[in-house]
């Protein structure tokens, strides 16, 4: 179901895409790749780029990110088509200090510890929230295919999933967990 009817008439000024996608490679390494474009529905003058028309993209913006089967990142490359200022697409070199880093708990502080403030580019770090939800669905959901392809059955994880209690649905003591992990669930029986 859609948002409700707004109460107020309005007028739509800025527009954020954000799309994301995951990729198995041939060698058996995972690519989670974003991209960001913002733009405005009316023109304006940017100094360093003179007129901007409505639709034109003020932050355009792309990261792919080369992850194993543990989420660590054996690669990044990070690029800035377009932004408001020339100097912005400099500091994608620095996207190389997360390299190493594993997807999972506490990456996004270890990514802003990397890449916070004037080490990093708010928009591009901004996009690696959700390329971490899509890397976790990709590479997740791939293992599993891959080994039902093969012939092999899931077993069942040996320490807790990490994605238990990480929102409503997954409360260790309800029912998603109580059928998909019961050895997890600590609800009433």
């Amino acid at each position: 179901m859609p948002l409700s009817e707004p109460s107020y008439e309005r007028e739509r000024f800025h527009n954020r895409t954000v799309e994301c996608f995951g990729y198995r490679r041939a060698d058996g390494l995972w690519d989670i790749e974003g991209h960001m474009v913002d733009t405005k529905t009316y023109a304006f003058h940017n100094k360093a780029r003179g007129r901007i028309a409505p639709g034109d993209a003020i932050h355009n913006m792309w990261i792919r990110l080369t992850l194993d089967d543990t989420f660590e990142i054996k690669a990044i490359e990070a690029v800035t088509d377009d932004a408001p200022f020339p100097i912005c697409g400099g500091i994608t070199p620095n996207f190389q200090r997360i390299v190493g880093l594993k997807v999972t708990g506490g990456w996004m502080r270890e990514v802003k510890q990397r890449l916070g403030g004037v080490h990093g580019c708010t928009h591009l770090v901004e996009l690696l929230g959700p390329m971490a939800t899509v890397a976790f669905q990709t590479i997740y959901s791939g293992r599993e295919r891959l080994a039902r392809e093969a012939g092999r059955t899931s077993e069942a994880p040996k320490t807790r999933p990490r994605i238990i209690n990480s929102c409503h649905a997954l409360s260790s003591d309800g029912p998603v967990v109580k059928d998909h992990w019961p050895q997890w669930y600590t609800g009433q029986e």
